[in-house]
């Protein structure tokens, strides 16, 4: 039998889930928090990924030891520190900053469908990832990252394209990560064998 499942996310021991939706067939790894989140179908997390506010496309891949969204101190008080905004753990008379979570909570980081997060990347909040773009290993993330590009380094930079020109535009188009679980079945093998332009070749209407 599938070890995943349509129905609900398939959740390895060891995981913190806070107001977070999942699509179809979802993992998150052993050890990681999710926070304030939406995964696409597909879409999983390796062990130690920490996602805070992040929209999740589908067959999104993060490594392990990741973190995405996460989340600032407010560096233009008087202090960092915990008691700003958490502090009815400090005190018995007080409540935790709510406008400051909502704050936080609304600067929400967005990684596009079929990417790769390589084994810990940091992507900061209000970020977008575009579709089939790669996020190397180590790689801090500041600014937007085009579609289907490489990135590396800190802070990242683009490296190259994933693909030869015109062949993102021709995947883009062929959507394929809408396909029905029983068509992407049936097309396995090419998903296995082809590379993406005649991948396209074969399937384009």
């Amino acid at each position: 039998m599938a070890r995943l499942s349509p129905n609900e996310p398939f959740l390895h021991d060891d995981v913190v889930i806070v107001n977070t939706t999942f699509g179809r067939y979802c993992e998150v790894g052993r050890g990681s928090r999710v926070l304030n989140s939406e995964f696409g179908d597909y879409a999983y997390c390796d062990q130690r990924a920490d996602i805070a506010n992040t929209t999740l496309g589908k067959f999104a891949n993060v490594a392990a030891a990741t973190r995405i969204g996460p989340t600032d101190h407010p560096y233009a008080n008087a202090s960092l520190h915990h008691f700003l905004y958490r502090s009815a753990s400090y005190w018995d008379d007080v409540e935790d900053d709510a406008d400051f979570f909502a704050r936080r909570a609304a600067r929400r980081t967005v990684i596009g469908h079929d990417t790769w997060i390589g084994h810990g990347a940091i992507i900061k909040p209000e970020v977008t990832i575009g579709n089939g773009a790669i996020v190397a290993a180590g790689a801090m993330v500041t600014k937007d990252v085009a579609p289907y590009m490489i990135v590396a380094g800190v802070p990242a930079v683009p490296l190259r394209a994933r693909y030869p020109d015109g062949v993102a535009d021709r995947i883009e188009a062929l959507a394929w990560w809408n396909w029905d679980h029983d068509r992407l079945r049936a097309a396995l093998d090419d998903f296995r064998t082809l590379d993406a332009a005649a991948f396209c070749d074969r399937y384009e209407a």
